[in-house]
């Protein structure tokens, strides 16, 4: 599939659709998915200083890769929430990257929800 592909060009027009919307700050970052083939990454982003507060996905060291998809996206939502509780962070902007609400973009929300973030 070429680099120009009309699902990669309606993708990245999502992306800068939900981003003139939403953004992120010391207090209530932005959670940003990224969702590939095989893993989920997700990451706290304050975009007034631009950093990284904190990131968790189902690639990282330590991380069962038991189950489906969907199971380890829910437990990766699980990790950035206790990840976000240490950092004194309650509440996030969920930003799903240009994909569907569906799924594992859902399953993670689920997870982020049930282990204490609010969004």
């Amino acid at each position: 599939m070429a680099k120009t592909s009309s699902q990669l060009i309606a993708r990245r027009k999502r992306i800068k659709r939900i981003r003139k919307r939403v953004s992120g700050t010391a207090e209530k970052p932005r959670m940003r998915v990224f969702r590939s083939n095989r893993h989920i990454y997700v990451q706290l982003i304050d975009d007034v200083s631009r950093v990284t507060l904190a990131s968790a996905s189902s690639d990282g060291e330590g991380f069962d890769v038991s189950g489906d998809k969907c199971e380890r996206a829910k437990k990766v939502g699980e990790l950035i929430a206790n990840k976000a509780r240490e950092a004194g962070l309650r509440q996030v902007v969920f930003d799903r990257g240009g994909n569907l609400y569906h799924g594992r973009v859902k399953a993670l929300s689920e997870g982020a929800r049930e282990g204490g973030l609010r969004f």
